[in-house]
């Protein structure tokens, strides 16, 4: 697939607000999970999440899908949606170019969306508005595009109305990431430069890096350095993630993949880290993310109005 072909996108929205939801539908109606693999909250893979009906860790997976007798690549990075996660959100937002903002007809704008909102233009990315449970007898679509209008200050005459439960609208959900969501710049000829948005340990091939290729491409048997630690690896395998690991010979300027290179601790692959060449190393490395602040609240009440 041509790099103009390729979109890169994310869902953003409140608590409960259907995005794992619309992440099952466009998974199942684009064929990447057959139907009867398919299960409820596809891309939730740990316990918790699974226990809680809530999405903690953000997840990757490569859908493919034809418009106009043309094929696209599109990559969706699922995001949680509450707040205790922003730090999982803002992550998923530098591997994108655009963000699906999905409001529930019949709540509106909460807390957690306007969150995400600023979070995905301030990395300006295309948000495209889409109200979600229009099935629901108490959604109000036009009351709350008006809502989004007046609070956040987008644009909802032509905001995209579904329902991710019953199947309705994600074609056009579909068409609008393809024609609204711009291609990745095409830096295929400059050196590596890949940003690490998630790792995890493996217990038999070691630390697995997801990642996005900002410049240039990697190949298999690469050997490869992260320029924060300056440690040097070989690249044993590299793939795609669709929505389970698929592995691929190289990886372009666009693509979102994994990597495996026998790496020991998570500590030595660190989110926002930039990988590059070891032979033809880049310049400079892309700008990381900004350290997550832990927030404590604390209120204090007195037990008689007369205590005050």
């Amino acid at each position: 697939v041509p790099i103009t072909n390729i979109r890169n996108f994310c869902i953003i929205a409140h608590i409960d607000h259907g995005k794992s939801t619309l992440a099952d539908k466009l998974l199942e109606m684009t064929g990447t999970v057959q139907k009867r693999d398919m299960k409820q909250q596809f891309l939730d893979n740990m316990d918790l999440e699974r226990e809680r009906g809530i999405t903690i860790k953000l997840q990757a997976a490569r859908m493919r899908y034809i418009m106009n007798n043309e094929p696209y690549c599109l990559n969706l990075i699922d995001t949680p949606g509450h707040v205790d996660f922003s730090y999982e959100v803002s992550r998923s937002l530098a591997a994108c170019e655009g963000a699906l903002l999905v409001v529930d007809a019949s709540q509106g704008v909460e807390a957690q969306t306007l969150a995400n909102v600023y979070l995905a233009l301030e990395s300006n990315l295309e948000i495209i508005p889409v109200l979600n449970k229009i099935d629901l007898p108490g959604a109000e679509p036009d009351r709350i595009a008006q809502e989004i209008e007046e609070i956040i200050g987008l644009d909802c005459s032509n905001a995209i109305r579904c329902s991710a439960k019953e199947g309705i609208g994600i074609i056009e959900i579909l068409d609008a990431i393809v024609t609204k969501v711009p291609p990745p710049k095409d830096t295929l000829k400059n050196p590596l430069r890949a940003l690490i948005f998630d790792s995890y340990y493996d217990a038999y091939r070691g630390v697995i890096v997801y990642f996005r290729v900002i410049d240039g491409s990697i190949r298999k048997g690469d050997k490869i350095c992260f320029m924060a630690n300056k440690k040097e690896y070989v690249a044993d395998e590299i793939g795609v993630l669709s929505p389970n690991q698929m592995e691929a010979d190289e990886l372009h300027a666009g693509e979102v993949g994994y990597l495996s290179a026998s790496i020991r601790s998570v500590a030595d692959a660190r989110v926002g880290d930039t990988i590059t060449h070891f032979a033809k190393r880049a310049e400079s490395a892309l700008p990381g993310y900004s350290e997550a602040t832990p927030m404590v609240f604390c209120g204090l009440f007195p037990l008689e109005a007369d205590q005050v």
